[in-house]
């Protein structure tokens, strides 16, 4: 099992929250399944940057972005070089550490 870190999140997450998840499962997925609200506009499509997300540790796990993945980021608000779409991030073995950062370009938010 792989432990995600998810630090506090005003709105998603106050009290930041650690899983542990089977390898091979995005890291949006692990999050929406242990109640972790991360948007996710396009349905997981790779289409937005709603669940753009901070690798603060583990980052150099993950398999690279594809370019399509590093296109879309150059348009995420609060952009950091350990960014990614964590409906594109696959869980590895190593622990990781995330941030959820205060905002998304999205303007009108649903809930999914």
């Amino acid at each position: 099992m792989t432990k995600l870190t998810f630090l506090p999140h005003e709105e998603i997450c106050p009290e930041g929250k650690v899983i542990e998840v089977e390898p091979g499962i995005t890291i949006c997925d692990a999050a929406l399944a242990a109640d972790i609200e991360i948007e996710h506009a396009c349905e997981k499509a790779c289409a937005c940057t709603t669940c753009h997300i901070i690798v603060t540790e583990g980052f150099d796990s993950l398999e690279e972005a594809t370019e399509e993945e590093e296109d879309l980021l150059d348009k995420a608000w609060g952009l950091e070089p350990e960014s990614r779409l964590s409906c594109q991030a696959v869980v590895a073995d190593e622990d990781l550490v995330l941030e959820i950062p205060k905002y998304t370009i999205n303007q009108v938010s649903e809930n999914h």
